[in-house]
């Protein structure tokens, strides 16, 4: 699958680990915005009571 990837991406090897860095930093920052965050208020545990 990442060889796939690899062979699809423009470029030289260098150019391609410039587009696979920032597809995995924007990768990260879509993460912790959107998708952890509607995670975490769909879990069970924020309803605890002590």
């Amino acid at each position: 699958m990442y060889a796939a990837l690899w062979r699809a991406l423009p470029g030289p090897w260098w150019v391609r680990l410039i587009i696979t860095l920032i597809i995995l930093v924007v990768l990260f920052f879509v993460l912790m915005d959107y998708v952890f965050p509607w995670l975490a208020a769909q879990m069970p545990s924020n309803d605890v009571s002590v």
